[in-house]
């Protein structure tokens, strides 16, 4: 044999501390490895809790020692023995029906997924013993998730219940139909409780220290006897586990004898000062659902992990720093049930070593020391130990392939003497039962568990996400197992929990400090090795042949010995098999869901409180209606008043509630704390599905969600006595979604009757669940805010109120410090709808200038408010974009008071008696400098292009429109009575050519032709202006010269940039024709006829060059003819057919005048032409011969087609040899 290796064992904590799980260290996990022959077997030990000190040596008594006597502590409480010592019996052989639950909720991480199974050591001997005994076993076994409960069921107990209540006659009906026809309780022997006294006054003789026998009263053993029949007979059963519904209606504070509850652990997204309130309180009828065992061990048998309680006595001493005590009558052989107990419970509590003790009618003989591995080789008591573990792991494979249940009470019964195992669903059969009171005593204890589990789990935030499937499938079994009137408190709170796994937001989740389930004494003990025979001796159990197959049983084991079989039953259930969590990635489903589960918590809530309501009880199905009202008239002031109410409510608020609420709860109590939450919950929800329905620009829609969210929080402000810093910042949120959802609505007016359809549609449960806030709350707080107006202007102003209150809350003191991020963010809508309502209003005063200009009036007051407002809106807009550094927007709102100043300068446009426009005025001059100054401060607030290029862009754009724009006022409507011409000239020159300085050609952008366009027509416009001032100047020639030069250099940029262009032939057309006619004026003034021959061949070249501009324009009228012979009325072409005809009108006379002039001075020259210069005047002849005769009526593109041919047939001669020739 091996020799066991073991360490300290037992690790002591104070009583109090049962939920501290010890760290894995070597001092606390103690292995074992069993070996016998070769099977061996694997064994594993560590102390999760152990309340017994650490282990005394014990008292080795002597020889002749009469144990019949008691000792002088005898019956004493003492640590060592644990609950030993509370009762006359040492060691009850019954678990409490509860024990596994107890454990299970101190130890709430283990279940689920870590342990295989929870019991008391008891049991899991039994379960072992099965197939060496011939005992009857009866145990409740309930799953939650991979882990198996397994407790006591006691049925004589239990029928002795039944007759007395009536509440378990359908299981004793079963019972005596299937099972055993004639049952009759049985008391157990004296002797049995002689040998029970016996074992107990052994073990306090083994801690007293001198070890002698003291008198006690004479009357002492006949108080233990009657106390152990009493013991014995009585009926251990608790009552069964209700809440009744009047209890848990009464809104009054608990009382003392009235709490008849259990402590739950609870999750909350909200913070600690606000969290739920523990579900149960913990008070004296805890019903034996306390972890009262001594330790409690997490057991690794072979590969099964189980959480095992244990009140076996361990003492010091002997080679090992831990044995176990045993007492033996010598007359009696240790059989293998013993000793199979006996290695069981050292195995479990890792004691290496065994002390027996034999007496002979209660007289000691003597002591005898076994190591734990050679227990199982003991004379008379062989056992294969690998049979042990082959029999451990087929009875959990059975129970773990039919218990698939979760919630479900399956019953394990063997009857004594049979070899049939049969396990039966007693939830089912109860439901089947046709009495009405037909109750499960596990139902609330398994519900409670499945609670805490699912719990715990929430509590873990690394394990959140990937456990939400496992949680959900608890919290709705824990739901499914218990009736809404008996139990709303735990169905309010689970339904709760639902709709937290649905993570609408990033607040985190806070632990709650559960509280376990906890209570009551508990006379559980370790089993001595005697049980077997008197359990056999003493219960009424049929003995008889088997029974009936039984149709009702779930699974049967045929016969005991397959258990010893190895892998005889294999688990291959699933207990989970569809357990994915359905997260949708629609919000609005997931939105959906969570207010489904509130509505079922406030349903249970509003249930459980009693109270003579004063409202009228309202019909769910009855839609309360949505307000849709025009609110234009003074809209801002109330919006103002309501706004301001609203920050009154919440500083009111902070100060405690103390009196009951409208629909009567009491501050402090579950409900008033559960519907907080409930409340606060589902307006996070409709916040989601508003935010959602925003982002599908279903506004309509999102403004009806968002009201709710909002009347949710009016219902939670009315009942709670302080606001959260972290609620009110979600407060913020909502009241920043209802400002966007207003200004969505106001820039889309169109779209206002299907966002009236949206707006009043309420599905049920919106119904519902207004109804259960109408009950503590009007919900008209914000009213006015969320209604759908149909002035766009009263829309905008609400938005702006709405983001005002949120900043107002975000800059007070109590969110100073915590809402800066959320603070930036409002700040910048803030600018928004302030720029939003600056654009209005100067929108509304264009189009109220427009009207004007029908009737020519001068600027009246309505206008001048108009800007006022806007001008306001806009320097509002800009503090706040400031106020965060937002460059870009400050920029763009300096460019929106630009385009005011240029509206305030067009209103200023001078009008004459005859309608006509009048000279440029000062006014006008004035508000395009104060345009030019705010484009100006917008680039310098860019600082570069790099830092928004199409921000800059548009600044740079308007910056040079507004120039261009001022030039050609000035130029077209000269203020002559005020400025000389020369001032005016020169004014233009340098504003044009500010514009032109801001006409980015370079940059490749949509912008670019556009630009390209205005420089071409700055440049002609320009060079108009010096050939005017060139005609009618008289005076300095070099001034003319000047002029002159500058009229040539601006004609032959524009003609440049205009030809590059594809889309301005009439432009380029035109600014030929005026170069031609400058170059005839020229001519004009010239004496010489060479001079006169060379001015008319540069005209001529110059009118060549309209060939380009004709090309385009029949390009234009081929695409126009064609479209119209297709009946296409989508012409794309901008082609101004008037305009071309009256250029044509130009260029014919101008053209006839060139070339007749050309052709005049050729002949007329007395010197003899060359052949080339003769074939030239032929051309030009036949040109202006074919040009004469061309018929002034035929469509414009054959005209246009006879000029083209016409230019392509002139071939003017180089400037070279001209000047031969004129030589």
């Amino acid at each position: 044999m091996t020799v066991v290796k073991m360490s300290s064992q037992d690790k002591n904590t104070d009583s109090e501390h049962r939920h501290e799980e010890l760290t894995s260290t070597d001092d606390n996990k103690q292995e074992a490895v069993i070996c016998l022959g070769n099977n061996e077997v694997k064994s594993r030990a560590v102390v999760k809790y152990s309340a017994a000190p650490p282990p005394t040596t014990y008292a080795l008594l002597q020889e002749k020692t009469d144990l019949k006597l008691p000792p002088a502590n005898w019956l004493r409480e003492n640590t060592q023995l644990g609950p030993a010592g509370t009762t006359v019996l040492g060691s009850s052989r019954k678990s409490k029906p509860f024990s596994s639950f107890g454990m299970a909720y101190d130890f709430l991480d283990c279940i689920g997924d870590d342990v295989d199974v929870v019991s008391d050591s008891e049991n899991i001997k039994k379960l072992l013993k099965i197939p060496y005994s011939k005992s009857h076993v009866s145990m409740a076994v309930h799953r939650v998730g991979s882990t198996l409960l397994f407790d006591e069921l006691d049925i004589q107990e239990l029928f002795m219940r039944s007759s007395q209540t009536g509440d378990w006659m359908w299981l004793k009906e079963f019972y005596q139909r299937l099972i055993d026809q004639k049952w009759q309780r049985k008391k157990k022997s004296k002797e049995h409780w002689n040998e029970k006294a016996i074992l107990s006054k052994f073990l306090y003789y083994s801690i007293n220290s001198d070890g002698t026998a003291v008198p006690v009263p004479s009357d002492s053993d006949q108080m233990a006897e009657e106390t152990c029949e009493a013991v014995g007979d009585g009926p251990s059963w608790p009552a069964t586990f209700n809440s009744s519904p009047s209890d848990s209606e009464e809104p009054a504070v608990p009382k003392e004898e009235q709490v008849d509850t259990y402590a739950l652990g609870h999750v909350s997204s909200v913070p600690k000062e606000q969290n739920l309130p523990t579900l149960f309180n913990e008070g004296e009828n805890s019903q034996g659902l306390r972890n009262d065992f001594v330790r409690n061990i997490l057991w690794t048998f072979e590969d099964i992990h189980m959480l095992v309680g244990s009140n076996m006595p361990i003492f010091g001493g002997g080679r090992y720093p831990a044995v176990s005590l045993r007492l033996r009558d010598n007359n009696k052989p240790i059989n293998v049930l013993t000793g199979l107990d006996y290695w069981l419970d050292n195995l479990m509590c890792n004691v290496p070593e065994l002390v027996m003790c034999f007496h002979v009618n209660g007289i000691v003989q003597k002591y005898e020391m076994i190591k734990t591995e050679d227990i199982p080789d003991l004379e008379n008591s062989t056992f294969s130990t690998r049979v042990v573990k082959d029999i451990a792991q087929n009875i959990l494979s059975f129970l773990k392939s039919n218990c698939t249940k979760e919630g479900h009470t399956y019953w394990l019964f063997k009857a004594s003497g049979s070899d049939i195992v049969k396990l039966y669903d007693l939830t089912t059969l109860c439901e089947e039962a046709a009495e009405e009171k037909c109750q499960n005593p596990f139902t609330l204890p398994v519900a409670v568990l499945l609670y805490k589990v699912a719990s715990n789990m929430m509590l873990k935030k690394s394990q959140n996400r990937k456990n939400y499937g496992t949680i959900r499938t608890l919290l709705l079994n824990c739901i499914k197992l218990l009736d809404e009137k008996r139990h709303p408190q735990i169905i309010a709170s689970a339904h709760y929990l639902l709709a937290e796994l649905f993570q609408l937001d990033d607040v985190s989740v806070e632990e709650g400090n559960g509280e376990s389930l906890r209570g009551g004494g508990s006379e559980d003990s370790y089993s001595d090795e005697e049980e077997e025979e008197d359990e056999d001796e003493n219960c009424s159990y049929s003995t008889s042949s088997e029974p009936q197959d039984d149709s009702k049983a779930v699974a049967v084991i045929k016969s005991v010995g397959e258990l010893s079989v190895p892998e005889k039953y294999k688990s291959t259930h699933q207990i989970r098999p569809n357990c994915a969590f359905p997260v949708s990635q629609d919000k609005e489903e997931k939105g959906r869901l969570v207010l489904s589960y509130v509505l079922k918590g406030l349903k249970a809530v509003d249930g459980s409180i009693k109270k003579e309501s004063d409202l009228p009880a309202a019909d769910p199905s009855t839609p309360i209606p949505l307000k849709y009202e025009d609110r234009s008239q003074n809209g801002a002031r109330e919006v103002e008043k309501e706004i301001a109410l609203l920050l009154d409510r919440v500083s009111l608020c902070n100060a405690e509630a103390k009196m009951p609420t409208r629909y009567g709860m009491l501050p402090g109590t579950w409900q008033h704390r559960m519907k907080q939450q409930l409340f606060l919950k589902a307006s996070k929800a409709y916040y989601v599905l508003a935010d959602a329905a925003t982002n599908l620009l279903k506004y309509g829609r999102a403004l009806r969600y968002i009201k709710l969210a909002l009347q949710c929080h009016d219902a939670y402000c009315s009942i709670n006595g302080g606001l959260h810093p972290q609620v009110l910042l979600f407060h913020c949120q909502c009241l920043s979604l209802c400002g966007d959802i207003q200004l969505m609505l106001a820039q889309n007016a169109s779209n206002r009757a299907a966002y009236l359809e949206e707006y009043s549609y309420q599905t049920k449960d919106d119904q519902e669940i207004l109804h259960c806030m109408h009950r503590e709350s009007c919900c008209q707080a914000f009213s006015m805010a969320t209604d759908l107006a149909t002035d766009p202007e009263y829309q905008l102003i609400v938005s702006s109120k709405c983001y005002e209150a949120a900043h107002d809350l975000l800059t007070s003191g109590v969110l100073k410090d915590l809402g800066q991020e959320q603070l930036g963010q409002v700040l910048k809508r803030l600018g928004n709808i302030r720029n939003e309502m600056g654009v209005f209003y100067m929108n509304q005063a264009a189009a109220m200038q427009t009207e004007k200009e029908r009737v020519r009036r001068s600027v009246c007051v309505a206008e001048q408010e108009l800007w006022k407002k806007s001008f306001s809106c806009f320097e509002k807009g800009m503090k706040d974009f400031q106020a965060i550094s937002d460059t870009v927007n400050t920029a763009l709102l300096l460019c929106n008071i630009g385009r005011l100043m240029r509206i305030c300068a067009q209103a200023h446009c001078v009008v004459t008696s005859e309608h006509s426009r009048g000279e440029f005025s000062p006014e006008e001059a004035l508000y395009y400098n104060k345009a030019i100054d705010y484009y100006q401060r917008a680039l310098k607030s860019l600082g570069c292009r790099d830092s928004h290029s199409a921000v800059w862009d548009s600044v740079n754009w308007e910056l040079s429109t507004t120039y261009f724009t001022l030039a050609t006022l000035l130029q077209d409507y000269a203020p002559l009575s005020r400025k000389a011409q020369e001032q005016i000239e020169r004014e233009v020159t340098e504003t044009m050519m500010k514009s032109l300085r801001y006409c980015d050609l370079q940059t490749e952008s949509a912008r670019q032709p556009l630009y390209q366009y205005r420089a071409a027509t700055i440049h002609h416009r320009l060079a108009s202006m010096y050939h005017s001032c060139y005609r009618n100047q008289v005076g300095v020639e070099s001034v003319r010269k000047q002029h002159k030069a500058l009229a040539e250099q601006h004609y032959s940029k524009a003609v440049r940039i205009f030809v590059s262009l594809s889309d301005a032939p009439c432009e380029l057309l035109r600014t030929l024709l005026e170069r031609v006619a400058f170059a005839e004026f020229t001519m004009a003034g010239q004496n010489s006829s060479a001079v006169k021959l060379k001015t008319l061949t540069g005209a001529l070249e110059i009118m060549s060059e309209t060939r380009h501009a004709f090309k385009l324009i029949h390009k234009e009228l081929l695409e126009q003819r064609e479209k119209a012979e297709s009946l296409d009325c989508s012409s794309s072409s901008e082609l101004n057919t008037e305009e071309v005809v009256k250029l044509i009108g130009i260029f014919e006379p101008s053209f006839s005048f060139l070339l007749l002039q050309l052709i005049k001075l050729s002949t007329g020259n007395k010197r003899k032409l060359s052949g080339k210069e003769e074939e030239q005047v032929k051309v030009h002849k036949n040109v202006y011969s074919r040009l004469l005769r061309a018929e002034k009526s035929v469509p414009l593109i054959q005209r246009v087609s006879l000029f083209l041919e016409l230019l392509d047939q002139l071939s003017p001669p180089s400037g070279s040899d001209e000047t031969s020739s004129s030589s």
